[in-house]
């Protein structure tokens, strides 16, 4: 037999027993071909609108794609973010939701030249979508820096950093993946092989 108070608390246990959650809506991803350089007024401009139109719940995300890029000037590391597909903006919509109203707002948004297919919008594939996130998602986990002027076998470089500073070296080997470098140096005459990342190297002007 149940006590008064095993009772009160099988009552509250069963008060919080929450339904099942609604799975989240799919959604479709569409390309916008922009004029090279707008890219980011056309999403901020987007933002802007779909805000100011309640569509948030339509509209998940205005995407752009960027990277950060650095180059080594003066032994200082400049960077900088460029846009991973310059002259495209992605859009992720609520499926079936792409409305005619929808539709011509982004369509006519300055510097946005028209969908990817034009009149009818084509959604990427998923197999598109994954490649495209995954490769964010591999730049954000690297740093999410590279070279915006990558370096070059055979290009003569100057080291800045470690023991051989002030030194020239030839570059045998590139690892972009790494960020290093194998670089021939010559000492006393002799050629030496040294291993290098980015960092501790910049390009002869």
């Amino acid at each position: 037999m149940e006590t008064a108070n095993q009772q009160e608390i099988k009552d509250q246990t069963e008060v919080k027993v929450q339904p099942d959650a609604k799975p989240a809506p799919e959604t479709k991803w569409y390309v916008l071909r922009v004029v090279s350089g707008k890219e980011r007024k056309v999403k901020e401009y987007l933002d802007k609108e779909i805000s100011r139109n309640g569509w948030g719940e339509i509209v998940k995300q205005v995407f752009l794609p960027v990277e950060k890029v650095y180059k080594v000037q003066n032994g200082k590391k400049v960077m900088r973010e460029r846009n991973y597909y310059p002259g495209y903006v992605m859009v992720e919509v609520t499926d079936g939701k792409m409305g005619d109203d929808l539709r011509e707002a982004i369509k006519n948004t300055t510097s946005v030249i028209h969908f990817l297919g034009k009149e009818n919008p084509i959604a990427l594939r998923k197999a598109e979508v994954n490649k495209m996130l995954g490769k964010m998602d591999e730049m954000a986990e690297a740093g999410g820096m590279s070279m915006s002027e990558p370096f070059i076998i055979g290009e003569t470089i100057k080291i800045i950093e470690g023991p051989f500073n002030d030194f020239n070296g030839i570059i045998e080997e590139v690892n972009d993946e790494k960020k290093k470098l194998k670089v021939t140096v010559k000492i006393f005459g002799r050629s030496t092989p040294v291993e290098l990342n980015y960092m501790q190297v910049e390009k002869i002007a």
